[in-house]
């Protein structure tokens, strides 16, 4: 069988279309940024947030505040600037949160501190008032508890002590420091 240029005409032509053809697609996939990655900007950004918590009989439990609250939609998560939680449960000392940023869970019952927390619990008939500093704690403020695995500073009128990892419930007054544990207490002064 003998070919003529005739016949090998529309032959090279389909295998030229074919070669661009691949070609156009390659460059085109090439100028289009591969990215698998969702991008993380929030779909929602609230000043001055607050949310507050009641109970059944209708008294305030639990604020939530920060200087800025984002949603983010690719994940669903809440980051909060200058966050502050106040928790104000009936026969409980006031406790008082503050940090630098924090987290809110995806059902808002828990709270991840970050940078500079603070904890305050206001003084009551049995305890003084009491102050904890950490980088990183996390409330759960239905059980009224903070946990951290982080280093903490316990200071309170007579007494001070650090540790690293701590579990407080503030409904139970229990307080655990679990590692490297150090104390330092003062006997009371008179007057107290």
């Amino acid at each position: 069988m003998r070919l003529s240029a005739t016949g090998l005409f529309p032959l090279l032509l389909m295998v030229s279309l074919a070669l661009l053809t691949f070609w156009l697609e390659r460059a085109a996939r090439e100028e289009q940024p591969v990215s698998t990655l969702r991008r993380h900007d929030p779909d929602y950004i609230v000043d001055n947030f607050v949310i507050t918590s009641f109970d059944a009989r209708g008294a305030a439990e639990s604020t939530l505040s920060a200087a800025k609250m984002l949603h983010y939609p690719d994940d669903d998560s809440t980051d909060l600037v200058a966050p502050r939680v106040v928790q104000t449960k009936p026969g409980e000392p006031r406790m008082t949160l503050t940090a630098d940023r924090g987290t809110l869970s995806h059902s808002g019952d828990e709270v991840f501190l970050f940078g500079n927390v603070t904890l305050v619990r206001d003084a009551d008939a049995k305890e003084p008032q009491m102050r904890m500093n950490t980088s990183f704690l996390h409330v759960v403020t239905a059980n009224s508890l903070a946990l951290t695995d982080r280093e903490v500073t316990i200071v309170d009128d007579y007494r001070s002590l650090s540790g690293r990892g701590m579990e407080y419930n503030n409904e139970l007054g229990v307080l655990r420091l679990l590692h490297d544990v150090r104390a330092r207490i003062e006997s009371t002064r008179a007057g107290r």
